[in-house]
């Protein structure tokens, strides 16, 4: 009877490591996608990091800009900026802040973005 539970136990263990490479696999399938952290702060036009790509210079704090493509992914990697996107051009409508280090998928296409402090 100890030998019978001994292999149930394994068979049991067994499945739980392949359950979790799977999930671990899986996981690391969907984050390929993006670019490497680098420092600095870059908006995407697509989403997961693709499509052009608009570098944000982290010291121009506060002023409103509106890149030539709607924003649909970010990164940011500073330690002390930040950036706050919105839904409309001229730095209006909703807004969403990055935090200061951040790789995101936005909630939707944001037309404008400024620099503010962390």
């Amino acid at each position: 009877m100890f030998t019978r539970r001994v292999k149930i136990r394994s068979a049991a263990a067994s499945a739980a490591m392949a359950a979790a490479l799977i999930g671990l696999g899986a996981g690391a399938a969907g984050a390929a996608g993006w670019p490497p952290l680098q420092e600095g702060g870059y908006l995407y036009a697509g989403s997961n990091g693709t499509g052009t790509v608009t570098v944000v210079d982290l010291d121009d704090v506060g002023t409103c800009h509106t890149p030539s493509r709607a924003i649909l992914s970010l990164q940011i990697v500073s330690g002390s900026s930040s950036v706050v996107v919105y839904s409309g051009t001229g730095c209006t409508g909703a807004s969403w802040a990055s935090g200061s280090l951040a790789q995101s998928n936005l909630p939707w296409a944001a037309l404008s973005y400024r620099v503010v402090p962390a």
